[in-house]
């Protein structure tokens, strides 16, 4: 099932977001200007990673253009939640497309929400399913050169104390360790937020996701920090970044309130992206929101925001 939906509708955030800082303000109407134009523009920093849909307006349907726009417009990573449910041939054409423009491939769900049993069954049907659900995605992540694959580890049991229940979480990803290790593609478990959009999954904290990481002790089995989540689960986000930074893999974002782009919210990006820069890291920043407003005028307001941000 899918992960998430996005919603599109404006939240009538406003230009006034994007001219609190003058001097950005400048680069963030060039920004705007040259995706209206459909020039192409520098490269980001940060390998912020846009998915299908977000450039719709100025691209079209076809994923390919989608991709060469982003291209255009300085983005060079991209993601995907639904890769795995488009045809193989479409995934070998999005792979080599993204080749072709110097794009790195972010993650895809392998693993959506489900239900209790992956903290709760552990036998050996169950762990077959898995090792075939793995091979599955590790043949997906050949296609289009990913190397993170987004996991959920379901909802709590409220039948079961909650050290059987990570006991039984860490047995079930040692078994889907043993299929992607060799392959080199790394499951990134994703904590999500109880309060405001997925009330009654088991993984919700960075802290919780670092002890199951240590304790799988696996190079394949590694952190997502999706910081919209993290800002309503515990805040703290820089720190908490800092503390589990050894079992983080990837990032994602969206600012809160509204899960929408950078500078509509209340959580500091160009803070966030400057630690990033600063601390070395190297992977992709998965653009997991929707856009403020829509249309054209949406969409170069999300570029420009990213401009803004990535301007330290």
């Amino acid at each position: 099932m899918q992960r998430r939906d996005f919603i599109t509708s404006s939240l009538g955030a406003g230009a006034a977001a994007l001219t609190a800082f003058s001097g950005s303000h400048a680069q963030s109407q060039e920004a705007a200007a040259t995706a209206a134009a459909g020039s192409t523009s520098p490269k980001f920093k940060l390998k912020y990673g846009p998915h299908f849909g977000m450039f719709r307006n100025h691209a079209g349907k076809d994923p390919i253009d989608q991709l060469k726009f982003a291209a255009d417009q300085g983005f060079h990573a991209w993601e995907d939640n639904g890769m795995m449910r488009k045809p193989p041939e479409l995934q070998t054409k999005i792979g080599e497309t993204m080749q072709q423009l110097g794009m790195t491939m972010g993650v895809f769900v392998s693993m959506g929400i489900g239900g209790p049993d992956f903290v709760t069954k552990t036998d050996k049907g169950y762990q077959d399913n898995l090792r075939k659900s793995m091979a599955k995605a590790v043949e997906t992540a050949k296609r289009v050169n990913a190397k993170w694959t987004t996991v959920v580890p379901g909802k709590v049991n409220q039948r079961l104390e909650d050290e059987y229940m990570m006991a039984n979480c860490v047995k079930n990803l040692k078994v889907m360790s043993e299929v992607c290790e060799p392959a080199g593609l790394t499951m990134v478990l994703e904590p999500l937020n109880w309060w405001a959009n997925h009330p009654g999954l088991y993984l919700v904290r960075i802290p919780q996701a670092y002890m199951i990481c240590k304790a799988v002790d696996s190079p394949s089995c590694k952190i997502l920090d999706d910081l919209y989540h993290q800002q309503i689960s515990e805040g703290n986000l820089i720190p908490n970044m800092e503390k589990a930074w050894d079992e983080i893999a990837y990032i994602q974002v969206g600012d809160n309130p509204g899960r929408k782009e950078p500078t509509t919210g209340e959580i500091n990006y160009r803070n966030i992206f400057q630690w990033l820069h600063k601390k070395g890291y190297q992977g992709v920043i998965g653009m997991e929101h929707g856009n403020s407003q829509k249309g054209k005028e949406g969409e170069e307001k999300l570029i420009a925001a990213y401009r803004q941000c990535d301007d330290f």
